[in-house]
């Protein structure tokens, strides 16, 4: 498996290029936030934002890894915190720590709302070029705050779960929508991406796209982890096809 810096030299910084990484501090309704910012600051003009929303663990290496690669494209890439500042859990605690928004989707809403308006705050991005996208808990805070009809132009869910609502609660979504995921991730079984289907077929201007890697499991991007016997390795075939997707899409909504 690659280590971090491998994973960030597949995407090489060009040549003149100066990315400044900086920490912003902001908060949502009271509660301290603390996100990750990364940009290219030899270039001028506005250009297209990318909010990347962390795992379960918080905002830690991988993430502001994943920042970075997006960085050198070209992007202004904002890490949002969702869990509040100094909240960093280990894999002991991070069930507990992400069950709470999962058992709260209008807080996950809320603080990914709040890390769209920091990013949309930067000088340099264009607010009618923005994506939020976001790997396993991130991938289902992309994915809410698309359902919450946020301004932005796509949402992605990388090896993100696909939580079930009561009511389909998709007539807010302007955003074009792709979802990558695993054909072996016990999260996302076969049935919980019919049901997801099913909901965004009851508005049938929604833009969307689901592809499924055979084989891969859950975080299957993310080179840190090996829990095959839970069902989470990375998967090298599945993360390169994925992060073709991915650039294809931003290439696409971008343009």
């Amino acid at each position: 498996m690659p280590t971090l810096n491998e994973l960030l030299d597949t995407v090489p910084e060009p040549a003149g290029a100066t990315l400044e990484r900086s920490l912003v501090d902001y908060s949502q309704e009271g509660t301290a936030l603390e996100g990750v910012l990364v940009k290219d600051t030899s270039l001028t003009g506005k250009r297209p934002g990318v909010l990347v929303i962390h795992e379960w663990n918080g905002i830690n290496d991988y993430v502001e890894t994943r920042t970075t690669m997006l960085a050198r494209l070209g992007y202004v890439a904002f890490a949002p915190d969702i869990y509040g500042k100094g909240v960093r859990p280990g894999m002991a605690d991070a069930p507990k720590v992400a069950g709470a928004f999962y058992g709260d989707l209008g807080l996950m809403r809320a603080r990914a709302a709040a890390g769209l308006e920091q990013l949309l705050a930067d000088g340099d991005v264009d607010p009618d070029r923005v994506v939020t996208l976001g790997f396993c808990f991130g991938g289902s805070a992309s994915l809410e705050l698309a359902r919450s009809g946020a301004p932005v132009a796509g949402a992605v869910s990388l090896h993100g779960t696909l939580p079930q609502h009561a009511e389909p609660d998709v007539d807010r979504i302007t955003a074009r929508l792709l979802v990558l995921t695993g054909g072996a991730d016990p999260n996302v079984p076969d049935e919980a991406i019919a049901a997801f289907q099913a909901e965004l077929r009851t508005n049938p201007q929604v833009d969307w796209q689901v592809t499924v890697y055979a084989g891969a499991m859950h975080a299957f991007t993310n080179p840190l982890t090996n829990f095959p016997d839970h069902g989470a390795a990375y998967d090298p075939r599945a993360d390169a096809r994925s992060w073709r997707a991915l650039t294809g899409f931003l290439d696409e909504v971008f343009a």
